[in-house]
């Protein structure tokens, strides 16, 4: 609040590092005219394989007000994008939620998506009911220690359960239109690391048994060693077909209907 610095690596304002639509997101969010994503600078996790270690660890990237953000907000709802992606804000909610209810203010109506990597606390997510139309939560870990050796978070998984199911309790199951854009709802990215890192069972039980079986889940298979797994003895490969299509076959033996 002073202007320290923490794990985030942000001051008091929020530092954008890209604005436009974006067409490399799911498809219910991409539709035709893209997902209008606000890339945020800074994280509050520190993954040594992060592929935008450029912008989440580096924090490269302009400073903006809270007017300037809902400017940009405001902006991507012109150039006709079907919501606002809000990508890595959890370490700026404040200024988040003050420059919404600014666009608001100003005609802001398309969706609101909050694109996170899922370690969020229950404080955050309460200020954020009923603003947030579209929660889009990594869910990285099924267990503590590879959360801690990989992103120096071994607590991500007790975090990340707790955050992902008031996720749900807010928005429920993902919602889209007779043409499949989304408007409401939850939507979870699982990305598979080599070697069975990201504890895919746990997480695809944790999904079907304490969320929903509707839950519209997006297994991943892009994993590339980047940053610092370049050379990592059990991360610096990337994954198999075989490795990706277990992690498939176990989110539909846990009884998920949306992957």
């Amino acid at each position: 609040l002073e202007g320290h610095i923490g794990v985030c690596e942000t001051k008091d304002k929020a530092v954008v590092s890209s604005v436009g639509p974006h067409f490399g997101e799911e498809p219910p969010l991409v539709g035709r005219r893209g997902s209008g994503t606000i890339f945020i600078s800074g994280c509050n996790l520190k993954c040594c394989f992060c592929q935008n270690y450029e912008i989440a660890h580096l924090n490269l990237g302009r400073e903006v007000s809270e007017q300037e953000l809902a400017q940009l907000m405001l902006r991507v709802q012109s150039m006709g994008c079907h919501n606002l992606n809000i990508v890595t804000p959890t370490h700026v909610v404040p200024n988040i939620v003050s420059a919404l209810r600014l666009a608001m203010e100003q005609g802001l109506r398309i969706p609101i998506v909050y694109n996170t990597g899922g370690y969020d606390s229950l404080e955050t997510l309460e200020v954020l009911d009923g603003i947030v139309d579209i929660y889009m939560p990594d869910m990285k870990y099924g267990e503590s220690g590879p959360a801690a050796q990989f992103s120096n978070a071994p607590d991500y998984p007790e975090v990340n359960f707790v955050a992902v199911k008031e996720m749900h309790r807010q928005v429920g199951d993902l919602v889209t239109t007779k043409d499949g854009i989304a408007v409401r709802g939850l939507l979870v990215r699982h990305l598979v690391l080599p070697e069975g890192m990201a504890g895919t069972e746990k997480v695809m039980r944790f999904i079907a048994e304490e969320i929903s079986k509707d839950t519209y889940v997006n297994i991943m298979a892009q994993y590339r060693p980047y940053y610092k797994a370049v050379g990592h003895p059990i991360i610096g490969r990337r994954i198999t077909f075989a490795e990706y299509q277990q992690a498939v076959d176990i989110a539909r033996q846990a009884g998920l209907t949306r992957v």
